[in-house]
């Protein structure tokens, strides 16, 4: 396995982004964010999604010079544009937005419409954890996944994000609403290897733990079943009218690539509006310290908090380096040199 340290990947794709044509300041974030999403083991959407970004941007469907503009302020409300702009700049300048407007009345929530793929959610909860504030988001998508009881795609995956600020650990939560996302299938087909329980659906309509099959026929198998089918919709339509954007079926319209075109929500609270620290320390504890007490499926497993396996895998990748797919960081090393 091919391990590369933290600024290396770092620097090696801000030289993409900067030969791209992204603006220094935007490049230094976005290669940020990318390294960072590897770093915390979502190979899927760090280096892994750099060349699918740039084919993005070089076919004009993310405008690099773009801003979010202010469309609607109701006070802890803001409504924002964005304009088809870099979706990890515009999630940032979002999030942070609704934290500064809950430092004022406890909870803000600003959205965006008009924006484009944002990457890894759960870099924004754990952008606002570390700010102290809890925090929920979430992003609609084009049509990639059948609604229950169908076999074309229909609905969004809708990655939904809640993070909960801890000394000891972050808590955050990060999930589409399918199984797998298609970077996770993308993943575990490179390393040639099944998916941990059945994804998704090959073309004889069995469910499989295969990857490739459920690429062919993009049947991946809702959270739940039926149940993530139906918080897909919600998240959709919660998404699109509260950010006064567009749904799914509007988003497939578009043809701008993946999210092109996407509605988000950011919602950031301040828990020390309503509760003092002890209160929340000891609500944050007790829950864990029964998540220890419980018996492991397996002899010296592990029960983990959401969040957990990520800040081990930090640690581990920050000290032996991140793992990386050969061609993958080939091709990422390709783009960083100037032709």
């Amino acid at each position: 396995m091919t391990r590369i340290t933290f600024d290396k990947m770092y620097q090696t794709i801000k030289k993409a982004f900067l030969l791209a044509g992204i603006p220094a300041d935007k490049a230094e974030i976005c290669a940020r964010t990318h390294t960072e999403t590897s770093r915390d083991g979502v190979y899927s959407h760090g280096l892994n999604r750099v060349p699918r970004f740039l084919d993005f941007v070089s076919k004009g469907w993310v405008d690099v010079q773009a801003e979010p503009s202010l469309d609607v302020n109701l006070g802890s409300i803001e409504i924002y544009d964005g304009n088809m702009g870099i979706g990890v700049t515009n999630s940032i300048f979002a999030m942070d937005r609704a934290t500064e407007i809950a430092k004022q009345y406890g909870l803000g929530l600003v959205s965006l419409h008009n924006t484009t793929h944002w990457m890894r959610g759960g870099s924004y909860g754990w952008q606002a954890a570390e700010k102290g504030f809890m925090a929920i988001c979430w992003t609609n998508t084009e049509s990639c996944m059948p609604a229950w009881g169908a076999t074309s795609g229909g609905i969004g995956n809708n990655p939904f994000i809640m993070a909960i600020p801890r000394k000891e650990g972050h808590v955050v939560f990060d999930m589409a609403m399918s199984q797998y996302s298609y970077g996770k299938l993308e993943t575990t087909r490179l390393k040639n290897e099944k998916l941990p329980y059945p994804g998704g659906f090959d073309q004889d309509g069995n469910l499989t733990d295969e990857p490739t099959p459920i690429e062919a026929t993009r049947r991946i198998l809702p959270t739940g079943y039926w149940k993530g089918s139906g918080l897909a919709i919600m998240l959709d339509l919660f998404s699109a009218i509260l950010s006064k954007g567009r749904t799914t079926a509007d988003i497939d319209l578009v043809g701008k690539g993946a999210c092109g075109g996407c509605s988000q929500v950011f919602i950031a609270i301040d828990p020390l509006k309503m509760n003092d620290q002890k209160f929340i320390d000891e609500a944050l504890e007790h829950t864990i310290a029964q998540l220890r007490n419980s018996t492991p499926v397996t002899e010296g497993g592990e029960v983990n908090y959401p969040g957990e396996r990520s800040l081990k895998t930090r640690a581990e990748n920050l000290q032996k380096g991140i793992p990386v797919d050969d061609g993958v960081w080939q091709q990422v090393q390709a783009l960083s040199q100037a032709q």
